[in-house]
């Protein structure tokens, strides 16, 4: 009789935390429907009288006048998106690289205090640094030896404060992805007489493909998406960029700009928020495309 009923109990709490934890999957699958469902239902009010294609692709913002033209802040993201990736990428893989196959071991260990604590430091801290030091180096030197009269709040302000943001993000993803490749393969390596670098570079680089693309894939979303220290530098002027020195606008940052003092005016209210859903199916977009890189890596690997 006791052993039965042990079975039983074994096999009631094996359902009810079987349950609990199909609950919460199926919560966290169903959020990013939900999210998107309530980006769409705000945003029908607009749709409803424009085109989503004309909303797009048309560059004329004057909400007040009924024309949202979303074409330049998308421009802008991107403007500023792929700058900060330019900049970051070959840094986070060089210091990745040194960290986990040239330094000592006691090198790594104080840097990753060291990368968690950038990581952790508010976006607003990021914005002020950039006013303080980035803004006024753009302005008053690069500019000036490049012979250009600019004001310093630009996309590249904007993608220097934004690669440094995403710098110990990245960072982090790609020191694991290096530290999980098995030792044998730079043995083997190396004992065929390949020299450290070529090790690195022809079989390291090689089997983390698909992490170092994962991670830049990261790193792009998480800096397509911020806001703050990019609204604080990148001048959010509603045309679209020529240049780097030329001020931007991203969709964040229209976002954060607007929203508090819009909410009054239907029309306005709803182009704000089909931008927060242009941003959402951006990222999805980046995430799906990192996901097929990693998928074709993979197979090749």
């Amino acid at each position: 009789m006791s052993s039965f009923r042990i079975k039983l109990s074994r096999s009631l709490r094996n359902k009810v935390h079987g349950s609990w934890m199909t609950v919460c999957l199926v919560f966290v699958i169903s959020m990013p429907v939900i999210i998107a469902g309530g980006l769409y239902w705000k945003s029908s009010v607009l749709l409803h009288d424009h085109g989503v294609f004309s909303l797009i692709f048309s560059k004329e913002w004057k909400p007040l006048s009924g024309q949202f033209g979303f074409y330049p802040f998308i421009i802008s993201s991107i403007w500023v998106t792929m700058t900060a990736l330019i900049l970051a990428a070959p840094i986070c893989l060089l210091t990745a690289i040194h960290l986990t196959q040239y330094a000592k071991r006691w090198v790594l260990k104080i840097m990753h205090p060291v990368i968690d604590i950038l990581a952790g430091i508010p976006s607003v801290i990021y914005g002020v640094w950039g006013i303080l030091v980035v803004v006024p180096f753009i302005g008053n030197h690069l500019g000036t030896w490049l012979g250009k009269s600019v004001s310093g709040y630009s996309i590249l302000a904007g993608g220097i404060v934004l690669a440094i943001m995403v710098i110990p993000f990245v960072l982090n993803i790609l020191i694991d992805v290096f530290n999980n490749i098995p030792t044998e393969l730079s043995e083997a390596s190396l004992s065929l007489g390949a020299t450290r670098w070529q090790t690195i570079k022809f079989v390291l680089v090689k089997k983390g493909l698909p992490g170092i693309v994962a991670a830049f894939g990261l790193g792009m979303s998480r800096a397509f998406g911020e806001t703050i220290a990019v609204l604080m530098v990148v001048g959010n002027v509603s045309r679209i960029p020529s240049g780097l020195f030329q001020p931007g606008y991203p969709l964040p940052a229209l976002i954060a700009n607007n929203y508090g003092e819009m909410l009054s005016i239907p029309l306005y209210d709803s182009a704000l928020m089909l931008s927060a859903l242009i941003l959402f199916v951006v990222v999805l977009g980046f995430n799906f495309v990192s996901r097929y890189i990693i998928a074709a890596c993979d197979k090749r690997c």
